[in-house]
């Protein structure tokens, strides 16, 4: 088998006699040691970061910095050498304490030093082809350190996904404790603020980044996992105040869901708390097919009467017990309320059946959605207001 061509920049290519490259090796050898000391120094008053820098991680430093200018050595020697093994002294954990661009810093002022050594401390008939040599080799680096913080990055990407998705099937199984809103927290979950949980269709091509940065626009936090073919969001940030706000606010976000309905969920003041919320849009979702004429993004609380039917307790006591409690205690409004809607809706009707002036049922129509906050004027609304006092008169609550 041939041996590899030797790569640009390196002295095989540029000079073709093994004395003359011998010689070349032999003094470059002799400089290192001056090389890494002039980096460190310029490392120190080049960059303030550099100085804020704990003892150990200066010290890996150090070896970096020396196995970059040996590296250099073994290379221009046409040698098989791979670019990456500079980095294998330092620990793995050195790419959390050391970013990208303190990185880039560090190749790009041991490339400046070794060349400004190369001026000063090798003959003029070394520099020209030491010159071109670093310059390749700095190339070579710099995609190496490029290359190995971008598997970091995918590997760090792909453990926050499985934290991620672990923190939302705790909150959706209502197992959300102080151990998982401190997991949230190594993700940049911001504690605190209130939260919703949205559920809605998964895409086929899901994109969870784009819903985030999407998120990020409108001041939203985000955490989200696929959970088979639904997608469940827990939003959270300072523009998540009331339901129907955050409804407003999740409304400009629906294209990033698959067709069908997107299902908010009710206001939590935490994540800790963010179960009741997420139960809420889980019903509301599986249900939001009977009201397949409402808006595609909706309130959990807009299909109480879908969820009652579909058999979610938790509806039907809403219904039968808040609802038409608030009317139960008023009895005029509960009898108009029953008899507008026994009537067709319609107003002097109702009032002959009470032998009351329009104007009268005019005023407890109003009072009915001021007690209730439903309006028996309303289609949608009045056939919240039926059920409800279905609901409650079999539940027994007059």
């Amino acid at each position: 088998m041939s041996n590899p061509s030797p790569r640009p920049g390196t002295l095989p290519v540029q000079i073709t006699s093994q004395r003359t490259r011998s010689g070349i090796l032999k003094r470059l050898r002799g400089a290192t040691a001056r090389m890494n000391t002039a980096t460190l120094a310029a490392m120190e008053s080049r960059h303030g970061w550099f100085g804020t820098l704990d003892a150990e991680s200066r010290s890996w430093i150090n070896i970096l910095a020396r196995n970059g200018i040996d590296g250099f050595v073994t290379w221009i020697s046409g040698e098989d050498f791979a670019p990456e093994s500079v980095f294998d002294a330092a620990p793995r954990a050195m790419a959390g304490r050391i970013t990208l661009q303190q990185t880039v810093d560090l190749v790009r002022t041991t490339t400046d030093v070794v060349e400004e050594q190369i001026q000063l401390l090798l003959p003029r008939s070394d520099r020209q082809v030491l010159q071109l040599g670093i310059l390749h080799y700095s190339r070579e680096i710099a995609f190496a350190a490029a290359a190995i913080y971008a598997r970091a990055a995918e590997s760090r990407g792909a453990w926050d996904t499985r934290i991620e998705a672990t923190i939302v099937d705790a909150v959706v199984r209502a197992e959300a404790d102080e151990s998982v809103v401190s997991r949230a927290s190594t993700l940049g979950w911001r504690s605190g603020s209130k939260v919703v949980v949205v559920i809605g269709g998964a895409p086929a091509d899901l994109r969870v980044e784009q819903l985030r940065r999407a998120a990020r626009k409108l001041g939203l936090d985000l955490l989200a996992a696929p959970h088979g073919e639904r997608l469940v969001c827990i939003f959270g940030g300072g523009t998540i105040e009331d339901a129907a706000t955050s409804c407003d606010t999740i409304r400009e976000l629906e294209d990033h869901f698959a067709d069908g309905h997107v299902v908010v969920g009710p206001v939590a003041d935490s994540l800790a708390d963010a179960h009741e919320s997420a139960r809420s849009a889980a019903s509301g979702y599986r249900a939001a097919r009977a009201w397949a004429e409402g808006p595609r993004t909706l309130l959990s609380v807009d299909l109480l009467p879908e969820r009652a039917l579909a058999g979610d307790g938790h509806a039907r006591r809403a219904l039968g017990s808040e609802i038409y409690g608030s009317l139960s205690g008023h009895k005029e409004l509960l009898e108009t309320c029953v008899a507008f809607l026994d009537t067709g809706c319609s107003m002097e009707a109702t009032a002959r059946v009470l032998f009351v002036h329009p104007n009268t049922v005019r005023y407890r129509l109003r009072r009915i959605q001021e007690v209730s906050g439903y309006t028996p004027t309303d289609a949608r609304e009045a056939y919240v207001l039926r059920m409800a006092i279905t609901l409650g008169r079999l539940l027994g609550r007059e």
